[in-house]
């Protein structure tokens, strides 16, 4: 009899899960997904920021879908399941709240001008907006729906000058790749996106721009899987440290 019980106590140290108490037993706790819809513009910003607030979260996974803002909007109106929004125009993020979509009110975090992005021969030649108005110009903008595409149509205006585009894209980065790719001999793109590519573009600016600054917003969304780490993030972002982050990036004050 003893050393059956003897050998009951062995396997009950063996099997250590098995003979503690619910209390006693350990789990791994379950990651939270926060999804996080960003306009294209702030992708190599937030993807930094997102590694900052996983580093103090380890619970949290943060997943970003980075596009044109009113891209996002759309798939956030038809039911997708984002958890936070950061606009590139204020205009957007309107919608959204019309909509009664916004947990509570969206907060501006940064800002952002135009700059005309070449490839770094500049074969066209180009030197300012004006130029970008010539039928010689193979010019690419965003769509008039999207942030960038609404403070091209701006600085046109503005300038009073017609772009004759050769396309018309549905995010600033898909503009960016036209004339790092070679397709296109400028393209108007945010001050950051320049400085962003770095030595695969020249960046020229132009006084118009002034007329089109777009401010950015952030908000959590009203229905959101996950509030709490929603307005966190939110948080990161207006933070000294967020700031710093997207300073370095060039943005301005919002």
């Amino acid at each position: 009899m003893k050393r059956t019980i003897l050998l009951a106590l062995a396997a009950c140290v063996v099997l250590t899960a098995g003979c503690g108490t619910e209390s006693t037993r350990v789990t791994n706790p379950q990651t939270t997904i926060l999804n996080v819809y960003a306009a294209a513009s702030l992708k190599g910003t937030f993807a930094q920021l997102g590694r900052a607030f996983e580093a103090d979260h380890p619970h949290v996974k943060v997943v970003f879908n980075f596009g044109g803002s009113s891209d996002l909007v759309a798939q956030i109106q038809q039911g997708a399941p984002a958890d936070v929004f950061a606009s590139a125009d204020e205009k957007n993020m309107e919608k959204l709240a019309a909509a009664h979509l916004v947990d509570g009110t969206a907060q501006p975090f940064a800002s952002n001008t135009l700059e005309i992005a070449v490839p770094p021969t500049n074969p066209a030649h180009v030197a300012g907006l004006k130029d970008l108005a010539s039928p010689a110009v193979d010019v690419v903008v965003c769509a008039p729906e999207v942030p960038c595409g609404a403070a091209a149509q701006q600085v046109a205006n503005t300038a009073k000058l017609t772009f004759h585009a050769v396309s018309e894209e549905q995010s600033v980065t898909d503009v960016l790749g036209k004339v790092t790719s070679g397709q296109a001999d400028a393209g108007l793109v945010y001050v950051t996106d320049v400085k962003a590519a770095g030595a695969r573009v020249k960046g020229i600016t132009f006084p118009e721009s002034e007329s089109a600054v777009n401010t950015y917003p952030i908000a959590a969304i009203a229905g959101g899987r996950h509030p709490a780490e929603a307005r966190a993030f939110a948080t990161l972002v207006r933070s000294s440290a967020g700031q710093k982050v997207l300073r370095d990036a060039g943005f301005a004050k919002p």
